[in-house]
């Protein structure tokens, strides 16, 4: 992954292969194993669905993280990967969920599991992934691990609430719009970097400075997600471009747009948000390219992964910690 995209000059990245993949790569492959051994259910078709959605593949990101805050506290104990594991079925729990309510046909490049198993064989596996993680959070024997996960997975469901109640509504301001992606995406980073520093028993200095980190970087995630669906290309992003709009879904490019645009860019947003107006995409686009609502956007996702790198400064130095900052530094100049 080269540097190509530098805003302002804050961030300039030089290597080509992200360090926390090369560091990871024997942990993550022991990850799979976890996931394929716990994805095991009596019934076909938890299997089926379970399988397809969990091979599509992805980032990854969230048990990257659990395992990079577990390293960089120097934690080798059993139950790592069996975390890693347990948070990447939260958030396939709730990409199954997210892709009925939004009645998405394509993710990663691939049909959603709702388009071709079905909406209520997705819930109901959705629902089989979300049990499965707390039996495995159980195994820990750890009742604070137990309470982040039970917070977090709380308020991501408020999250959906928030963004569903949002939807073509054109007066949503700049700061509900991050409530939404902190606790929609954001509040999973932060669970998923938390529960790392608590199984190696962090200070309460360090599990927070861990938890920070990951709040910040989804939102620097879901900002840049919320970019690419303007700038973006649809066989790179795995979805086509324009979803959040056809489904009248008020981003940061638009929220800007509608608040710093012209008159005519304003209307032109309002009405394809109201309306969920898909087929008005390039209309849009237009708009929200002649205001600079993108750069706008992307400068905030910047500046969250600084606050993010900030939070971790006073780790110890690692190359776990190393890897954390080039990944906060990543997640604001990729293209996917």
């Amino acid at each position: 992954m080269g540097s190509k995209y530098n805003i302002n000059n804050r961030f300039t990245i030089v290597s080509t292969t992200p360090l926390f993949r090369s560091l990871l790569a024997d942990d993550m492959q022991t990850v799979d194993r976890v996931i394929r051994a716990r994805l095991h259910s009596d019934v076909v078709l938890i299997r089926q669905v379970a399988e397809y959605i969990i091979s599509a593949g992805g980032k990854r990101l969230r048990p990257v993280l659990t395992l990079l805050a577990g390293k960089a506290l120097d934690y080798r104990g059993e139950h790592l990967h069996e975390l890693a594991a347990m948070i990447e079925f939260i958030h396939t729990a709730t990409l199954l969920h997210d892709d009925v309510v939004d009645e998405s046909e394509l993710r990663r490049g691939r049909e959603t599991a709702n388009a071709l198993f079905g909406n209520a064989a997705s819930v109901l596996v959705g629902d089989f992934l979300y049990t499965r993680a707390f039996q495995m959070m159980v195994t820990t024997r750890n009742m604070a691990i137990l309470e982040v996960m039970a917070e977090a997975t709380n308020i991501i469901a408020e999250g959906e609430v928030l963004q569903l109640l949002n939807i073509g509504n054109t007066d949503v301001t700049e700061a509900q719009y991050l409530q939404v992606i902190q606790y929609k995406t954001a509040k999973l980073f932060e669970a998923a970097s938390r529960v790392g520093a608590l199984i190696a028993a962090a200070s309460p200095e360090q599990e927070k400075a861990l938890a920070d980190y990951g709040m910040h970087l989804g939102t620097a995630f879901q900002i840049i997600d919320d970019v690419l669906d303007y700038s973006g290309d649809a066989e790179t992003i795995g979805k086509s471009l324009g979803d959040d709009l056809a489904e009248g879904k008020p981003t940061l490019p638009l929220i800007y747009t509608m608040r710093h645009g012209s008159p005519e860019a304003a209307t032109t947003v309002r009405d394809a948000i109201e309306n969920a107006r898909g087929d008005r995409f390039h209309e849009v686009l237009a708009a929200v390219q002649s205001c600079g609502a993108l750069d706008y956007a992307k400068s905030e996702a910047v500046r969250a992964a600084e606050q993010a790198v900030a939070a971790i400064a006073g780790l110890p130095d690692s190359p776990s910690k190393q890897a954390l900052v080039e990944l906060a530094r990543l997640s604001v100049e990729r293209n996917s």
